[in-house]
């Protein structure tokens, strides 16, 4: 990697006008000297294209109709130049120092791809959150090692679906950095405006062709609000398992090499469908499709890990 490579962030926005300049602040005040931010707004309906449009050439902005976030992720990486690609939501804030401990991550070993770490959650005026303790309030488990790296290169184990024990946890959004070597690989990823895919296609494709770490420094404030666009919904269940299947579909037709893990993810779907009410209407068609491509074994064992899943309550 360079010297001092560039850093993209990505910010997505959809009617977030009132966190929006927060977060772009945030952004712009890296102490890590090379960094550009674009702005990525998804056809919002409140006032933040007049916000986007007071930063002038502060910021890169990319104005588009409403996609859904499959689409504000194909747009900010699109318009970026970076080296180094970290994705922000509207509504969080990265620390300072976010930009350059993602460098020094990157640069810590050979051949890394991704750098995810956890968040600190706050509440929505930017303050710690109330509601929980001080052990509890970061979305990944704390790291006993002296190092704050954990590298990780489970590509073999995804291809044989050997998964238990070996994916590390996942952030959302705002804890999601890669090369943009690794993301030229994955994006654009398929899009759709109501139901599509999300942050989980971007970490489950990155765990499967490249190694890298978990860095284990809250650099990223995640701001819980009533109006979080999907960790309020009511309909959380039916939702994740909608973009469960879609991802498990999407990437057998993109990375066919790593079905095994695909097939459990799609199971994982159908368990978490049959608790929600059954498959989602708009998924019923790549669920046909997806097993029709499969062999009789594979479809066996696909409906007896559905079922598994549902009977244990599954949460992917």
């Amino acid at each position: 990697m360079k010297e001092q490579p560039l850093v993209s962030i990505a910010i997505n926005n959809y009617n977030y006008a009132r966190f929006l300049p927060q977060a772009i602040d945030s952004a712009l005040n890296q102490t890590y000297p090379n960094v550009e931010v674009v702005v990525v707004d998804d056809g919002s309906t409140d006032n933040s294209r007049e916000i986007i449009a007071s930063y002038g050439d502060k910021i890169i902005p990319v104005l588009k109709e409403n996609g859904g976030q499959a689409s504000a992720f194909n747009a900010g990486f699109a318009a970026s130049r970076g080296d180094i690609v970290c994705f922000l939501d509207a509504d969080d804030m990265f620390v300072p120092e976010k930009a350059s401990e993602v460098v020094e991550a990157l640069g810590s070993s050979q051949n890394l791809g991704w750098c995810f770490h956890p968040l600190k959650f706050v509440d929505s005026d930017g303050n710690p959150s109330a509601s929980q303790s001080s052990n509890e309030d970061s979305s990944i488990p704390k790291n006993d090692h002296t190092s704050p790296y954990r590298e990780y290169d489970v590509g073999s184990y995804m291809i044989r679906g050997k998964l238990k024990n070996k994916i590390p946890p996942l952030p959302s959004t705002s804890g999601l950095c890669f090369t943009r070597s690794l993301l030229q690989q994955i994006l654009p990823m398929p899009e759709a405006k109501t139901i599509g895919l999300n942050d989980g296609y971007l970490e489950f494709t990155a765990l499967a062709l490249s190694k890298g770490l978990i860095l284990d420094k809250e650099l990223t404030l995640y701001r819980v609000h009533g109006s979080n666009a999907y960790a309020m919904r009511q309909d959380k269940q039916k939702v994740q398992a909608r973009i469960v299947l879609l991802t498990a579909y999407w990437m057998r037709v993109n990375f066919p090499s790593f079905y095994k893990f695909t097939n459990n993810v799609l199971a994982t779907g159908l368990g978490m469908s049959a608790r929600a009410g059954g498959i989602a209407t708009e998924c019923q068609e790549f669920v046909k499709n997806y097993l029709s491509s499969v062999s009789l074994l594979e479809k066996v064992e696909i409906y007896a890990r559905a079922s598994f899943h549902y009977m244990r309550d599954t949460k992917f």
